[in-house]
């Protein structure tokens, strides 16, 4: 039984993602395409490889997270370090996330009270144009 194979417009259209984006993916070595002439086949593992690479990019992950994680994949030996380690970045983004939000959510406080400040200010200077007026 013969691997699975795809052209790049095939994984194009099946992860919704343009062939310029699969190109620069594989400028970066995170894909390696046979080369067929100019054709290139993508095996099962760039299939993985890139959906990997877009679900990192929708969590945060860096391009060389993203690629770290990549080479760490090992269908012949297991996946196990490499699920340790994405365990392990998932850990980390979460903690970045959630230090991103105490941030928005202290400066929404300073914004309030600026905000507060600026109504109380404007409120003061009203009454003084109707008293000498």
């Amino acid at each position: 039984m013969a691997a699975s194979t795809y052209s790049i417009s095939d994984l194009a259209r099946e992860l919704d993602i343009t062939t310029r984006a699969i190109r620069f993916y594989e400028e970066q070595q995170m894909l390696s395409p046979e080369r067929r002439g100019q054709e290139r086949i993508y095996s099962a593992k760039d299939k993985v490889a890139l959906k990997l690479i877009l679900r990192g990019k929708r969590i945060g992950f860096s391009l060389a997270e993203c690629k770290e994680l990549i080479e760490l994949y090992d269908p012949v030996h297991g996946n196990h370090k490499q699920l340790h380690t994405f365990m392990s970045k998932i850990a980390e983004r979460r903690a970045q996330l959630e230090q991103q939000l105490l941030d928005i959510q202290q400066m929404q406080l300073e914004l309030d009270t600026a905000e507060e400040r600026c109504l109380a200010a404007l409120a003061e200077t009203d009454k003084k144009q109707v008293i000498t007026s």
